[in-house]
């Protein structure tokens, strides 16, 4: 099975604040480049052979300044938040008490299920790809949702799988079970 490493584009001013950002095309503070350039550390371009990019420029960019050339997937954009675009969680909880974007519509925005079949498909990609690695830049809630696809998880668990900005997480098999070899490396 191919192991399939994801990340997250590096900090971006809404990131920083805790704005749902998903068409909005905002690029990284310099924070985010510091955090884009650190990836050279730990990731090596030879060593993968497919590498895929969200198309937008947060996520574009950490993997050119990570030192990818990536392909852009449009399936790797982030859920799209609709009427809540630009919002933090806690305003949107003003509006709707106890409001998650795990369990709760996203008026004007992308359903879980429409969320679910776009990010799948990178999944089908990825392991019919036959390669022995392959590398996703996107983003904190897609990249959770392709995570929980991977593992066949109900996306109502992404809520305990936090990913900070410039993160790298690992998924490949335990024997012969989908599993997480590493998160928020």
């Amino acid at each position: 099975m191919t192991e399939l490493y994801l990340v997250r584009h590096g900090e971006t001013a809404w990131s920083k604040s805790g704005q749902h950002t998903s068409v909005t095309d905002l690029d990284l503070t310099d924070h985010g480049v510091e955090e884009a350039k650190a990836l050279r550390q730990k990731l090596d371009p030879a060593d993968f052979g497919l590498v895929l990019s969200s198309p937008r420029l947060r996520a574009r960019r950490t993997a050119e300044l990570a030192g990818f050339t990536p392909e852009v997937d449009e399936n790797l954009a982030e859920w799209s938040y609709g009427d809540y675009e630009g919002m933090t969680s806690h305003q949107i909880r003003e509006q709707v008490p106890g409001w998650r974007i795990w369990t709760h519509p996203l008026p004007g925005g992308e359903t879980r299920t429409q969320v679910i079949d776009r990010l799948t498909k990178v999944v089908q990609r990825v392991q019919d790809s036959g390669v022995e690695r392959a590398i996703c830049f996107s983003h904190g809630h897609a990249s959770r949702v392709l995570a929980l696809c991977w593992l066949g998880i109900d996306i109502a668990r992404g809520q305990s799988f936090p990913l900070a900005t410039g993160a790298v997480c690992v998924l490949g098999q335990e024997k012969e079970s989908p599993a997480i070899i590493r998160w928020n490396a």
